[in-house]
Protein backbone atom coordinates (compact mmCIF):
# COMPACT_ATOMS: atom_id res chain seq x y z
CA UNK A 1 0.00 0.00 0.00
CA UNK A 2 2.73 2.10 1.02
CA UNK A 3 4.82 1.55 -2.00
CA UNK A 4 1.59 2.23 -4.41
CA UNK A 5 1.09 5.66 -2.17
CA UNK A 6 4.83 6.57 -3.27
CA UNK A 7 4.06 5.76 -7.14
CA UNK A 8 0.74 8.02 -7.15
CA UNK A 9 2.51 10.81 -5.51
CA UNK A 10 5.52 10.72 -8.14
CA UNK A 11 3.14 10.20 -10.97
CA UNK A 12 1.21 12.94 -9.76
CA UNK A 13 4.22 15.47 -9.53
CA UNK A 14 5.63 14.23 -13.11
CA UNK A 15 2.27 15.25 -14.47
CA UNK A 16 1.81 18.29 -12.42
CA UNK A 17 5.34 19.63 -13.79
CA UNK A 18 4.91 18.63 -17.37
CA UNK A 19 1.64 20.04 -17.18
CA UNK A 20 3.04 23.46 -15.79
CA UNK A 21 5.42 23.50 -18.51
CA UNK A 22 3.38 23.04 -21.43
CA UNK A 23 5.01 20.15 -23.93
CA UNK A 24 8.60 20.97 -24.09
CA UNK A 25 9.04 18.70 -20.92
CA UNK A 26 7.90 16.10 -22.98
CA UNK A 27 9.90 16.70 -26.77
CA UNK A 28 13.04 16.72 -23.97
CA UNK A 29 12.15 13.53 -22.73
CA UNK A 30 11.79 11.92 -26.23
CA UNK A 31 15.11 13.38 -26.97
CA UNK A 32 16.41 11.85 -24.32
CA UNK A 33 14.90 8.22 -24.90
CA UNK A 34 16.41 8.72 -28.67
CA UNK A 35 19.71 9.82 -28.00
CA UNK A 36 20.16 7.32 -25.38
CA UNK A 37 18.68 4.23 -27.31
CA UNK A 38 20.14 5.57 -31.09
CA UNK A 39 23.47 6.84 -30.11
CA UNK A 40 25.43 3.98 -30.94
CA UNK A 41 24.29 4.96 -34.73
CA UNK A 42 27.16 7.86 -34.33
CA UNK A 43 29.81 5.11 -35.03
CA UNK A 44 29.06 4.36 -38.19
CA UNK A 45 27.42 7.95 -39.13
CA UNK A 46 30.99 9.25 -38.14
CA UNK A 47 32.74 6.67 -40.25
CA UNK A 48 30.92 7.03 -43.17
CA UNK A 49 31.34 11.27 -42.81
CA UNK A 50 34.66 11.48 -42.47
CA UNK A 51 35.21 8.76 -45.71
CA UNK A 52 33.17 10.77 -47.91
CA UNK A 53 34.93 14.43 -46.72
CA UNK A 54 38.25 12.68 -46.58
CA UNK A 55 39.25 9.51 -47.38
CA UNK A 56 38.57 5.32 -46.15
CA UNK A 57 41.88 5.80 -44.33
CA UNK A 58 41.18 8.90 -42.24
CA UNK A 59 37.60 7.30 -41.86
CA UNK A 60 38.69 4.18 -40.64
CA UNK A 61 40.99 5.97 -38.05
CA UNK A 62 39.79 9.61 -37.27
CA UNK A 63 35.95 8.72 -38.13
CA UNK A 64 36.07 5.81 -35.79
CA UNK A 65 37.41 7.71 -32.84
CA UNK A 66 35.30 10.46 -33.46
CA UNK A 67 32.33 7.90 -33.63
CA UNK A 68 33.03 6.04 -30.02
CA UNK A 69 33.64 9.77 -28.52
CA UNK A 70 29.90 11.11 -29.98
CA UNK A 71 28.75 7.56 -28.94
CA UNK A 72 29.30 8.08 -25.37
CA UNK A 73 28.66 11.91 -25.07
CA UNK A 74 25.58 11.40 -26.88
CA UNK A 75 24.73 8.38 -24.81
CA UNK A 76 24.94 10.42 -21.66
CA UNK A 77 23.05 13.12 -23.07
CA UNK A 78 20.20 10.91 -23.26
CA UNK A 79 20.69 9.76 -19.84
CA UNK A 80 20.82 12.95 -18.83
CA UNK A 81 18.07 14.58 -19.91
CA UNK A 82 15.79 11.51 -19.24
CA UNK A 83 16.41 12.68 -15.51
CA UNK A 84 16.38 16.31 -15.82
CA UNK A 85 13.44 16.39 -18.28
CA UNK A 86 10.33 17.64 -15.96
CA UNK A 87 12.79 20.67 -14.80
CA UNK A 88 13.96 23.63 -17.51
CA UNK A 89 17.82 23.06 -17.46
CA UNK A 90 19.20 24.42 -19.62
CA UNK A 91 16.74 27.52 -20.13
CA UNK A 92 13.74 26.53 -21.49
CA UNK A 93 14.45 22.71 -22.22
CA UNK A 94 16.74 23.72 -25.34
CA UNK A 95 18.93 20.51 -26.16
CA UNK A 96 22.12 19.50 -24.89
CA UNK A 97 23.91 19.03 -28.32
CA UNK A 98 23.76 20.19 -31.55
CA UNK A 99 22.30 18.45 -33.33
CA UNK A 100 19.76 17.68 -31.35
CA UNK A 101 19.02 14.01 -32.47
CA UNK A 102 21.43 11.65 -33.94
CA UNK A 103 20.25 11.83 -37.92
CA UNK A 104 19.71 15.49 -37.27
Amino acid sequence: MKKSLIILLLLAVVCVSTTCYAQDPGKKLVRGLSNLLLGWIELPKNIYDTSVEENIFAGLTIGLAKGVGMTIIRTGAGVYEIITFPFPIPDDWMPVLEPEFVLG
